[in-house]
């Protein structure tokens, strides 16, 4: 399903793109229920002047410029103070990927070309690739601009919009460093490199939303719900055993792979 369409702007070369949503939600929803006869809960959406319940068709936006008083602006006035330059992607500059932190990174989308764009999006995708780096760019997205990523992969191009540094909060506690000893530094190193391995998000499954489908399942056969058995990590006694523990768990794991 298409998201929008866009054109990606550098230097004097422009080049038409359908953006695509990238992600999708799996999780079971639950809906919210009367606890006397089990009757859906409904929302309405009223007037705050006159009570009555209003549709989407009759909502418009407004902007309180002083109390109790609004002025009314619709989408197309919106769409109409945006430039071309505005409703496309500019990119800024390029940087390296390992520069910018995964806290900056919001919602990702699949980027493809629109018809007459396919060799200058190929070509901005394999000189991205060949330098192993990013497009920095930005474009303006309802009623902001929006700064984005352009990431090159292997079977396309990826564009993730972007907090801007305003929008990070700081660490929210610090704390106390202690010394870390050489010795537990390399048992911890040694652990790390015991575990490394290519990612293949294929391997991975949210097995919490297994157990709910199956909670779901239960409760609608009639049966029990069963407690889990708990499966908490033990306390940490000793760090240093606890660490030779762990590696030499990592590495019979492996042998087994």
């Amino acid at each position: 399903m298409i998201s929008r369409k866009s054109v990606i702007t550098f230097g004097m070369v422009a080049i038409p793109i359908a953006m695509y949503t990238a992600t999708q939600d799996n999780d079971i929803r639950f809906n919210q229920l009367h606890k006397e006869d089990n009757s859906r809960i409904r929302y309405k959406k009223t007037c705050a002047h006159c009570g009555k319940e209003i549709t989407t068709g009759d909502i418009v936006k407004g902007f309180e410029y002083d109390e109790d008083k609004f002025v009314v602006v619709t989408d197309e006035e919106v769409e109409k103070i945006k430039t071309e330059k505005e409703k496309s992607i500019q990119i800024l500059h390029f940087a390296q990927l390992n520069q910018i932190s995964p806290v900056y990174y919001d919602k990702t989308y699949q980027a493809a070309p629109e018809t007459g764009g396919e060799k200058a999006f190929e070509l901005l995708r394999s000189a991205l690739m060949a330098e192993q780096k990013i497009a920095i760019g930005k474009t303006v997205m309802g009623t902001k601009d929006t700064l984005m990523a352009i990431i090159p992969r292997e079977d396309g191009i990826l564009i993730s919009t972007m907090f801007y540094s305003d929008d990070i909060r700081e660490f929210q506690k610090q704390y106390n460093k202690p010394e870390v000893s050489d010795q537990e530094l390399g048992m911890a190193q040694t652990l790390i490199n015991s575990m490394d391995t290519p990612f293949d998000p294929s391997k991975y499954k949210d097995e919490y939303q297994i157990k709910l489908h199956e909670l779901v399942e239960t409760k609608i056969s009639g049966k029990e719900v069963v407690a889990a058995k708990s499966e908490g990590p033990g306390k940490v006694i000793d760090l240093m055993e606890a660490l030779k523990a762990s590696v030499e768990k990592a590495q019979k794991e492996k042998v087994v792979e």
